[in-house]
């Protein structure tokens, strides 16, 4: 298994769409780009998606090849095929860490979710996601509030892993 990116930070985003990532999610896309080599920038892809996507999403290269083995099992010409091709090929920004740690956001993915002036990264497992920290505070941490609060006080979330195959 992979290694998996953990945390969450802020960071600021330059007038050119430059912001630093996080070291621990650098050492994951090292480790999870095939090609990598010491001194060498590793490579990932930002799926952006459609109009209600509000968030980047980056996959290290091992992720979006493990996606791409299951987009290509599906029957060719398949509409399930094809919205996924879409998505995941076409709606999708191929791209490297530089030589700072940092990434180069383009104007078209920044204006997609708002961004500027800073950027939230939140780790989803084997990809981080990219947020407009207001975004990120009124949609997605609002809801996990939310979820929680319908739950009993003494709840305890590892109850969803039992029995779970390899947990």
């Amino acid at each position: 298994m992979a290694r998996r990116f953990r945390g969450e930070s802020h960071h600021k985003v330059d007038a050119k769409g430059r912001v630093s990532i996080p070291a621990s999610f650098r050492r994951v896309l090292e480790a999870s780009d095939p090609n990598w080599q010491p001194g060498d920038n590793p490579e990932l892809v930002i799926v952006y998606g459609d109009h209600r996507r509000k968030y980047l999403e980056c996959y290290t290269m091992e992720a979006i090849d493990e996606v791409d083995a299951k987009i290509d099992a599906l029957p060719r010409g398949s509409m399930q095929r094809k919205m996924l091709q879409r998505l995941f090929h076409g709606q999708s920004f191929p791209t490297n860490v530089d030589d700072t740690g940092r990434l180069v956001l383009p104007a078209k993915l920044r204006n997609k979710i708002g961004l500027e002036g800073e950027a939230f990264f939140i780790a989803a497992g084997d990809t981080f996601q990219i947020w407009k920290p207001e975004t990120y505070e009124a949609e997605e941490l609002a809801a996990t509030e939310d979820w929680f609060d319908e739950l009993p006080e003494d709840f305890d979330p590892m109850q969803f892993l039992d029995g779970i195959e390899g947990a």
